[in-house]
């Protein structure tokens, strides 16, 4: 949950009455008055209980406190902003269904599995009570149907960050509802949704939400170039993407998202096969360009704005019909790139041919060494 402010010493004298009091008991006062402290837990000043749990760190107990009294439930729905229920092994849609109605001002709620729990039942709660909702972690809850994406689309319109990885049985058509209600969102991860991540979703995902920065389609093996390029045109905020296992996509994807992306960072591109050199060369083509792009000022500013803004990490592994001057190209445009074992942000594992392609480190080995230093500055 959110940490609070520090107490003040008003706060502290009230937690020490309480730890000290049994009952209720009067005192003389030093301006001759009199005191009372506190009888009872159910006492403590709201900004003292928030701060109690949010030392203790541990959503079990601030579950429990909620049950303590009204007012502390009270007090902790409109105080906590924060919570994780993934540490629940057993009945987690009967949990989630208990406390939804109390905690109606969260605004991060993680919901991951190991085992399958949550159900329909339990997204419709959180959907129906907290309205401010921003991220949620659905992964891997293989029981939820559609009407879990319709509930959160007409309750939850303000996320911002929605991971339903594994979710295999949401369609297309409950996504594209979804992108159409939740406008704002900025990250979204369909890994393993492949019924979900379909090129109509992707069109209505480029068409709605255009703030989109990260997006992971891993294994959505039915989407094609028709997609991925509307993603490239609609979601030029996009830093994020992961194509890894989208077998059907070509050079065409990468091309639309070099062109449409200017602020791409990382690129995933594992077993992507049908990638030929011609995607390399684009990344390489439109670094060049947006360094001529940024004029003198920018050049006068310093080297390091490319190394900043470019790609920083790319995983071409498998992708086996790459060269390696094409490969070289996009290493040598982009100084972020490492094949070096100390930052190693360019995968190129499994591509044999590839082995003679080498980042700016091994010709330069003192700059490793620098890079690693820096790394542990802090």
């Amino acid at each position: 949950m959110d940490s609070v402010k520090p107490l003040s010493g008003e706060l502290s004298n009230s937690f020490d009455t309480l730890m000290v009091s049994g009952g209720i008991e009067i005192r003389q006062a030093q301006n001759g008055g009199t005191e009372t402290s506190l009888t009872d837990w159910k006492d403590l000043p709201m900004e003292l209980l928030l701060r109690i749990m949010s030392i203790v760190g541990d959503d079990r107990m601030v579950i429990v406190a909620s049950g303590v009294c009204t007012g502390w439930r009270d007090v902790l729905g409109w105080g906590v902003a924060n919570l994780s229920l993934s540490w629940c092994r057993d009945h987690m849609n009967d949990l989630v269904i208990s406390l939804a109605h109390k905690f109606t001002k969260l605004q991060v709620l993680s919901l991951r599995q190991i085992k399958p729990q949550l159900e329909d039942s339990g997204v419709e709660a959180v959907a129906n009570y907290c309205h401010d909702l921003r991220e949620l972690d659905l992964s891997r809850s293989f029981r939820l149907s559609d009407r879990s994406l319709y509930a959160l689309a007409h309750g939850c319109p303000h996320l911002t960050r929605l991971n339903i990885s594994g979710c295999s049985n949401f369609s297309d058509a409950a996504l594209v509802f979804l992108s159409s209600q939740c406008k704002s969102l900025k990250c979204l991860n369909l890994c393993g949704c492949v019924r979900a991540a379909s090129d109509r979703a992707l069109q209505a995902i480029a068409c709605k939400c255009g703030q989109l920065q990260s997006l992971n389609l891993g294994w959505c093996d039915s989407i094609t170039d028709k997609g991925v390029t509307s993603l490239g045109s609609g979601c030029p905020e996009l830093r994020a993407v992961d194509l890894c296992g989208c077998v059907l996509i070509t050079d065409e994807s990468v091309v639309a998202l070099a062109n449409g992306c200017p602020h791409l960072r990382s690129l995933g591109l594992y077993y992507c096969q049908n990638i030929t050199d011609r995607a390399m060369y684009s990344l390489a083509a439109n670094s060049r360009v947006r360094s001529q792009g940024r004029g003198w000022d920018a050049a006068q500013s310093g080297g390091g704005s490319k190394d900043r803004d470019g790609l920083a990490s790319l995983n071409i592994s498998q992708c086996t019909a790459l060269t390696p001057p094409a490969v070289q190209a996009v290493c040598d445009s982009f100084p972020a790139l490492h094949t070096c074992p100390e930052r190693h942000s360019l995968n190129i594992s499994g591509c044999l041919s590839l082995t003679s392609v080498h980042c700016a480190c091994a010709l330069h080995p003192h700059r490793a060494g620098r890079a690693i230093l820096s790394n542990h500055a802090y």
